[in-house]
């Protein structure tokens, strides 16, 4: 069996991550992974993420395949808007309260929890920066999370933000009104709004 033809195969159909359990699937046992890893024809990334030596890690991907349980939020998701030009230095995402994220997440990321049943709200896809899609909030509950946690993410992100979302011409305020009023931010929002609208 050629193992790099089969891992190469698998990176190509997983935005180049190849994980433990795909290779598995394939035939490609961890132990033929960790050799593959020690002679350098493979790079570990992650617990269970590898990449081949010429692919660049999607480090948005990389984190998004670790657990199903977790949605790129706040300054993440403003970055993935293209409403923030700058790159997080650390990636925020948002899990279910009473869900914790494992200890790789939480050390290369800032975790906000909320109520399980606001937790899909919004959820929707967007592109990296390498083009792969991964869970990230629609704009409007991006606004409502930065509200939300306006204390948390300074004035100059926070109002950055809404200016941005006040000019675009693809606002969809009665959903905003919708995820706000859900959120229970309709009437901070609305004093912002106000002055910007």
């Amino acid at each position: 069996m050629d193992y790099i033809a089969e891992l190469s195969a698998i990176a190509k159909e997983n935005g180049g991550i190849i994980q433990t359990k795909l290779a598995a699937q394939h035939g490609v046992s961890k132990a033929m992974l960790c050799k593959l890893c020690k002679a350098d024809r493979i790079h570990r990334i992650a617990r269970g993420q590898y990449i081949l030596p010429d692919d660049l890690e999607d480090e948005l991907l990389s984190i998004s395949k670790r657990s199903k349980q977790i949605i790129f939020s706040h300054e993440t998701a403003l970055f993935l808007h293209g409403i923030s030009d700058r790159t997080p230095f650390e990636h925020t995402l948002t899990a279910p309260s009473g869900y914790a994220p494992s200890a790789t997440i939480k050390a290369e990321c800032k975790v906000y929890y909320i109520k399980p049943e606001l937790f899909e709200l919004g959820k929707a896809e967007r592109p990296t920066p390498a083009g792969n899609l991964v869970p990230c909030y629609d704009l409007e509950r991006t606004i409502c999370d930065c509200v939300r946690s306006r204390n948390r993410l300074g004035t100059e992100t926070f109002l950055a933000a809404l200016k941005a979302y006040a000019a675009d011409p693809k606002k969809d305020l009665n959903r905003l009104n919708d995820y706000a009023t859900r959120m229970r931010v309709a009437s901070v929002l609305r004093r912002y709004l106000e002055v910007l609208l």
